[in-house]
Parts: structure tokens; C-alpha cells; sequence
């Protein structure tokens, strides 16, 4: 699947965001806009997922949807965390402070790429939709 191997392309650099300087404004702005292209990979991947086992609300635009079905199918999405991220994606647009960036960024650090790498061995665990 197309839209899972660019979520794992993009999530080995993401992956690489706590070996960079987090005092520097610049890498903060690009750990938070390259996880805001992991959220929408993501959730996008769980709508073909949910589409591929034949649910309905994989023809709905809406992330918070696809997220609490993605949660009630497959047991690698923790649906807290994904709604905090997708809270957290449209909460991006009021950080001004670069106090406020910085604790966004540890909470990706420490939250959320280990959602998407728990949700990228998941997937795994589906040959057949992962590699289609």
C-alpha cells in the first residue's frame, strides 16, 4: 500500500528528531511540521486500512471518525493518543511561543512517534494489506 510506505518513509525521519538540537527554533519548526505530515499519513493509512476490512466510515473526510473506528477494529491504535495528536495537529496553527513548541515537540518525542511506530508494527502484522 502506497499510503503505508510513505507513512514509513516518513516516520524514519521523524524518527531521527531526538538526536537534533532542540534548543534551535528552526528544528523544532520542522519536527512539528514533519509530524503534522506523520498525523495526516497516519490517519489516512487507517482509512484505507478500515476500507480494506469493509467499514463505512472509510468513506467519511473526517479524522476523528476514522480514528475511534480504526480503535474499535485493530488493537495497535490507542485512540487517547490519537485524538491528542489529532487535538494537537489543529492546535498547531495558535503556537506562537517558542515555549509552547518545545513542550509540543517532547510530547512528540515522547508520545506520539512511539504511537506510529507502535501502529507501523501493527500493520505489519497484515502482510497482505501492508504490502498491496
Amino acid at each position: 500500500m502506497k499510503k503505508f510506505d510513505n507513512f514509513s518513509s516518513n516516520l524514519e525521519v521523524l524518527l531521527q528528531a531526538d538526536k537534533e538540537d532542540l534548543d534551535n527554533g528552526f528544528i523544532i519548526s520542522g519536527i512539528i511540521d514533519k509530524f503534522s505530515l506523520q498525523f495526516e499519513l497516519g490517519w489516512k493509512v487507517l482509512k484505507e486500512l478500515l476500507r480494506y476490512e469493509g467499514k463505512a466510515v472509510a468513506s467519511t473526510g473526517s479524522p476523528r471518525a476514522v480514528i475511534k473506528a480504526a480503535y474499535t477494529v485493530f488493537d495497535f491504535i490507542d485512540e487517547k493518543v490519537w485524538l491528542s495528536m489529532l487535538r494537537a495537529r489543529n492546535d498547531m496553527t495558535h503556537i506562537y511561543g517558542g515555549e509552547a513548541a518545545k513542550r509540543l515537540v517532547q510530547v512528540i518525542l515522547k508520545e506520539y512517534i512511539p504511537a506510529f511506530q507502535h501502529m507501523q508494527e501493527g500493520i505489519r502484522r497484515y502482510p497482505s494489506v501492508a504490502t498491496s
